[in-house]
């Protein structure tokens, strides 16, 4: 079967990614060619569709804002997330039987869940670090971190949604705007105006 008559197997992949342009994402390169490989000797199949999961969990909070503010509002959800991928991961280690490439591909996993896991608390410090700087500026409730905000501005007359927002600003005067545009330049940040 060819790459391109191969259906996704990354679940959740409902964009304009290809499942490799996930996996490079995540793992790199060489893990792509080290998955194939594994498929072409057939040492994979239940292992596989397991990591793919892990990377579909990965890949679907990333692209979604109200499943990201979901978990960061609960720690709970978020350890049980991220305790059922590392149990897949567990799974695909015991099933490997020594193959090296499928437990190099299982630490690359494990390191990408472990940089998801990370992701949450240097978001909200730097949610509360970007809300007290902007907020010197403008009202508070002009600064939209919530999930509607950032999906809404994520795109403009096209459907290509390529990236989701980090913060979506609505000042209230055109006065705010200088200030708000150095603020965000000051924190490292891509404007985009709408």
């Amino acid at each position: 079967m060819t790459e391109t008559a191969r259906i996704r197997e990354i679940p959740y992949n409902y964009t304009s990614f290809s499942d490799r342009e996930i996996v490079l994402r995540y793992l790199g390169p060489e893990a792509w060619d080290t998955l194939n490989e594994l498929r072409e000797s057939r040492r994979t199949g239940i292992s596989a569709r397991m990591l793919f999961e892990v990377l579909g969990d990965l890949w679907v909070v990333k692209r979604n804002p109200y499943i990201q503010d979901d978990l960061l509002d609960s720690a709970k959800r978020r350890r049980a997330l991220i305790e059922a991928m590392n149990h897949r991961l567990d799974q695909i280690v015991a099933r490997a039987e020594g193959n090296r490439k499928a437990l190099d591909l299982a630490d690359q996993a494990r390191t990408a869940v472990r940089e998801f896991e990370q992701w949450f608390p240097e978001m909200q410090r730097k949610r509360e670090r970007a809300r007290r700087a902007f907020a010197r500026h403008t009202r508070e409730d002009n600064i939209c971190f919530d999930g509607l905000s950032r999906v809404s501005h994520q795109t403009d007359a096209t459907d290509w949604r390529v990236e989701v927002p980090f913060v979506v600003l609505c000042p209230d005067t055109e006065a705010e705007m200088a200030a708000l545009v150095k603020t965000a330049v000051e924190l490292g940040l891509v404007i985009i105006p709408r």
